[in-house]
This record gives C-alpha cells, structure tokens and sequence, in this order.
C-alpha cells in the first residue's frame, strides 16, 4: 500500500498473506524507508528476507520489485549508493528464495518524467502500466504493451520548466519534508482497500 514502511508491511501484511495460502505475491516494498534519513539498507533486507521466507513456505511464488534508479532526480541522487545497496540485497533474496525479480532499475521507460504523477514521486498511469507490462512478461503471459519503450522528443520550456517546479516545492516537497520532521508517514492511519479475500466482480 502506498506509503506503508516495511515494518508495516511485515507485521500488518505479510502475516494476512500467509494465511490466504497464495499461489502468488508481489512484494514491493522499502523504498519509502530509503527515502529516512538514517534508513539501514542491510537491516531492511533481513526484514525483507524474513518475509520472502515465510511466503515461500507456504509454496507461493513471489515477485519482488527492486527501485528505480533516482540518478535523475535532484534530491534523491544524493541516496543512490543507498538505494543501489538494498536492491542488490533484493536481487540476492530473489536468487536465495527463487522468487521472480521485476528489475524496474532497469527499465528505460521509467526515467522520463512523462511515466510519474505531479509529486515525482510515484508513477502515473502511464508508468505502471510499462510496470505491469514488465510483470505479466516475467509471468509469461502474452500483453499487447511493451515494457520496452522509447519516449517521443519532448521539448520544455525552461520558464515553464520552473513553474512546475515552484509549484512541486510548494504542493509536495514542502509537506513531504514536513511529515519526515514529524516521523510520518503519508500511509499511516490508511487501511487496506480489499483487507479480506472476496471476488471480483
């Protein structure tokens, strides 16, 4: 769920997952804990490793994410080494537990802003859906859209290039860096949509 660390992915999630007896889970999780000042990518990957364990036991498969790169992004660059440490921990759980590894590092597509919502912080329609691409290719199963994409040229005006990002600073940095004095989280308090298995209709 959007927002939730990973330890509250582990303790409120994983557990209700185990008991559902999947045949599949994806699990994406740590990039919000990343993103902390004094986050600890090895201690995060035995927290995640320990979940992937225990969803394996039950005989799922599990997809795991890794991140994107953040090298394009001002603020976040910064935290690379960070997040590049983690995601090899990622890879190396995938490689320990035999899960499928959804390589988003990777995916070119992903570094045009043209793939992410106004906060620069997630994706937009368009992102998640190179995302599930990618995903129902791991799966095997056939999809129209390609995960391997090339944005057409994009000209920016560089008066409205700073528009857009007064208005960033404003409506999302500004509040984000608010709730991180704070030690919140934009997922605390937020429920699961689907808490209970039911059908779709």
């Amino acid at each position: 769920m959007r927002g939730k660390l990973l330890d509250q992915i582990v303790t409120e999630q994983v557990p209700v997952a185990v008991e559902l007896s999947p045949d599949l889970v994806s699990l994406c999780a740590g990039g919000n804990d990343l993103l902390r000042p004094g986050s600890d990518p090895d201690a995060m990957a035995k927290k995640l490793a320990r979940a992937v364990r225990d969803l394996r036991a039950t005989g799922a498969d599990v997809l795991l994410f890794t991140g994107v790169d953040p090298r394009d992004t001002p603020l976040m660059r910064r935290m690379r080494g960070k997040f590049a440490i983690f995601y090899l921990h990622v890879r190396s759980i995938a490689d320990l537990y035999g899960c499928r590894l959804v390589d988003q590092w990777s995916m070119q597509g992903l570094r045009d802003w043209r793939a992410w919502s106004t906060d620069r912080l997630h994706m937009n329609e368009d992102g998640h859906r190179l995302v599930a691409a990618r995903v129902l290719d791991m799966l095997g199963v056939p999809v129209e859209d390609s995960w391997q994409i090339t944005w057409p040229e994009r000209l920016v005006d560089p008066r409205a290039k700073r528009r857009e990002d007064a208005v960033w600073i404003r409506e999302h940095l500004v509040p984000w860096v608010s709730r991180r004095i704070r030690g919140a989280s934009s997922g605390d308090g937020l429920s699961a949509k689907r808490p209970d298995l039911t059908p779709f209709s």
